[in-house]
C-alpha cells in the first residue's frame, strides 16, 4: 500500500482529514496546496488564502497535502528535534484556516522512491485528480528531489492540472520560512517567533515522573520531554500552561539541570497556584518570553533565590 496511515479519514469540524489517498469523490477536481506546512506560519497562511480564493472563484473544494513524518526527519535519522508543531497541532491550526480537506501522506520508503513523474501521475492525477496545484517557488519533489516547478509545468496538459507558484511572504526583506522560525526558537527569540507564526509558540506533552527535586525545595515542577520539537534556547521562560480547561501562568526551565548534573534535556514547568500531581496529564505550554540562560548554581539556596527572582519577573 502506498501512503497508508491507519484509518482513512477523520472529521475535524468541517475539515475532513484523510490519512491515506482514498479520498471522497467530492474532494477530487479540487484546488490543493502541497507542502510540509510546519508551524502553519504567516507565509503558509498567505498561500492558504490565495488557494482558497482560487477555489471560491472556480467553485471548487480546497484542500492541502502534507507529509508525515516530516521528510527532513525521515531522511536524517540523527535529527531528533526539528518540528515547530506536532502533527495534531498542525491539524488544529489548519482546521482554523477553514480547509475543506487535508490529506496526510505517509512519507515512507515506498513513497520516497517515487520519481517526479510517478508522483504527478499516481498521486496528483490518479488519486487526487487535482485541478489547481499551489506550491512555493522552491518546491522539490520525487526521488532525490529531482522534481521542481518546471517538472510540474511540463506535465500540466498531460495530467490536466494547472500549477500556481506562490510568491514568498517577506517581512523586513526576510523571507518567512519554517527554517527562520526554528532559528529564532533555538535562540530564545520568542517575540519574533510569535510575529512570524501569527500566534504564540506552544508545545504539548505528557507529564512524566521526575526526581521530585523541585517539590523538595518548594517549587514543584511538571516534567515533559521535548520529543521531536525543535529545541528552544536552554534557560528559563515565562509561560502559559493549559490543561483540563484551565489556563495558568508559570515558569519553565529547559535544559540539562546542571546544578544536579543532569544528562538529558528536559522541560520543567512550575505552574503558579497549582500543587497537585499532574502525572500523565497532557499540558499545553505557551512560551511568552525568555527570562535568562540556564546556569549552574553552587548550592540549593542560590538556586532557590534565583527561582524566586525568575517567578517575580514572570509575573510582571
Amino acid at each position: 500500500m502506498l501512503a497508508l496511515i491507519t484509518t482513512n479519514q477523520n472529521l475535524f469540524g468541517k475539515m475532513i482529514v484523510y490519512r491515506n489517498l482514498n479520498i471522497d469523490k467530492k474532494h477530487k477536481d479540487a484546488v490543493i496546496a502541497i507542502g510540509n506546512f510546519d508551524g502553519v506560519h504567516v507565509g503558509h497562511q498567505k498561500v492558504i488564502r490565495e488557494a482558497k480564493k482560487k477555489a471560491v472563484n472556480k467553485k471548487l473544494k480546497f484542500g492541502l497535502v502534507t507529509f508525515e513524518p516530516v521528510p527532513t526527519m525521515f531522511f536524517n535519522k540523527n535529527i531528533k528535534n526539528h518540528r515547530i508543531n506536532s502533527l495534531n497541532q498542525k491539524i488544529y491550526f489548519l482546521k482554523k484556516n477553514k480547509l475543506d480537506f487535508l490529506v496526510i501522506i505517509n512519507f515512507n520508503k515506498a513513497f520516497s522512491n517515487l520519481n517526479a513523474k510517478e508522483f504527478i501521475k499516481k498521486i496528483l492525477f490518479e488519486k487526487l485528480k487535482s485541478r489547481y496545484i499551489f506550491v512555493s517557488k522552491n518546491f522539490k519533489f520525487g526521488k532525490k528531489r529531482l522534481g521542481d516547478i518546471k517538472t510540474l509545468i511540463k506535465f500540466e496538459k498531460q495530467y490536466l492540472y494547472e500549477t500556481v507558484v506562490t510568491a514568498p511572504y517577506k517581512k523586513k526583506n526576510k523571507i518567512i520560512s519554517s527554517s527562520l522560525i526554528r532559528k529564532f526558537i533555538n535562540h530564545g527569540q520568542i517575540e519574533k517567533v510569535e510575529k512570524l507564526l501569527g500566534r504564540p509558540w506552544c508545545l504539548e506533552g505528557a507529564v512524566i515522573r521526575g526526581a521530585q527535586r523541585g517539590r523538595k525545595i518548594g517549587f514543584p515542577t511538571c516534567n515533559i520531554k521535548l520529543r521531536s520539537y525543535t529545541q528552544p534556547k536552554l534557560g528559563v521562560y515565562s509561560v502559559w500552561v493549559q490543561f483540563n480547561n484551565l489556563k495558568k501562568r508559570g515558569i519553565a526551565n529547559i535544559g540539562y539541570r546542571p546544578t544536579f548534573n543532569g544528562k538529558s534535556v528536559l522541560l520543567e514547568v512550575n505552574i503558579f497556584g497549582i500543587k497537585k500531581n499532574l502525572y500523565k496529564k497532557i499540558l499545553k505550554i505557551t512560551f511568552i518570553k525568555f527570562i535568562r540562560p540556564e546556569k549552574k548554581f553552587k548550592n540549593i539556596n542560590q538556586l532557590k533565590f534565583q527561582i524566586k527572582k525568575d517567578i517575580a519577573i514572570a509575573k510582571t
